[in-house]
């Protein structure tokens, strides 16, 4: 099935639902809800989608992050009640505005990092499956809440998840909705590395800024690999990081990276 693009959601707002800042090629993108646990509207998915690209035009990693404390709830339930008045078409924009996002992430050249903190539930834990990286906080508490009120995931969960843990994990938990902790986390390989409370802030600052400083040619095409080699037979994967590492050490990128390590000042 082809990707859908995202639709309407670009409107005025009283304040700015997703927040953009990049210093020292750092981008740093916030959901801005806070008194709606950053829950996810037509016009959130739009300004991510569209803040994620403009950020990778800027920044060398980025991190995902919410505001006020939790992460993001998932789906705004409000706006879905008014559009589920209107009919099936109407909550299209909700969901393929959230996709576009989400699936923008895998295409983008730089690393896309998810930094959860309090509640990642829902849709909210559905985006940070997308993520090429997620770094959590202690006290986070992961879910796939759907089941609990009757609904079925609409963000990848029943896509990414049994990739990410296997079919057993993922269908038990999308169909318990039981919670998640920070060492589940860790445990079932859906976070990379868990913070404390008093070191989540400053270690994913420093593990982003260690990101950045790195070859973003190499990081890049890494990247690509990964992704491209997920949806083909490892013989064909291999095949293709073979002809990519060619064509890397052939090219200039890969020049300082091998004098750095001859001459032992990377080491």
């Amino acid at each position: 099935m082809s990707q859908p693009e995202p639709q309407a959601g670009l409107g005025v707002t009283s304040a700015e639902v997703v927040l953009t800042e990049v210093t020292d090629g750092v981008g740093t993108i916030t959901l801005n809800r806070p008194d709606r646990m950053n829950a996810i509207t037509v016009e959130l998915g739009a300004r991510l989608h569209l803040a994620l690209n403009e950020a990778a035009a800027r920044a060398k990693v980025i991190v995902i992050r919410g505001s006020g404390g939790n992460f993001c709830a998932g789906g705004d339930f409000h706006e879905l009640e008014r559009l589920r008045e209107d009919g099936r078409d109407a909550m299209a924009p909700l969901f393929a505005n959230f996709r576009a996002a989400c699936d923008a992430i895998a295409e983008l050249p730089v690393p896309v990092i998810c930094a959860v903190e309090g509640y990642a539930t829902a849709g909210g834990f559905e985006l940070a499956q997308a993520a090429d990286i997620v770094l959590i906080h202690e006290n986070a508490v992961l879910a796939d809440i759907h089941s609990r009120y009757g609904q079925v995931p609409g963000g990848g969960s029943t896509q990414r998840l049994p990739r990410l843990v296997g079919r057993q994990r993922a269908l038990a938990h999308i169909l318990t909705g039981d919670r998640l902790t920070a060492d589940d986390a860790v445990a079932w390989g859906l976070a990379y590395r868990k913070y404390s409370a008093s070191e989540f802030g400053s270690g994913v600052r420093a593990f982003a800024e260690q990101l950045s400083t790195k070859n973003p040619t190499a990081l890049a095409r890494s990247k690509r690999l990964v992704y491209q080699g997920l949806g083909m037979p490892l013989a064909e994967g291999l095949s293709l990081e073979f002809e990519a590492v060619l064509d890397h050490l052939a090219g200039p990128s890969a020049a300082d990276g091998i004098g750095s390590f001859t001459t032992g000042s990377n080491r």
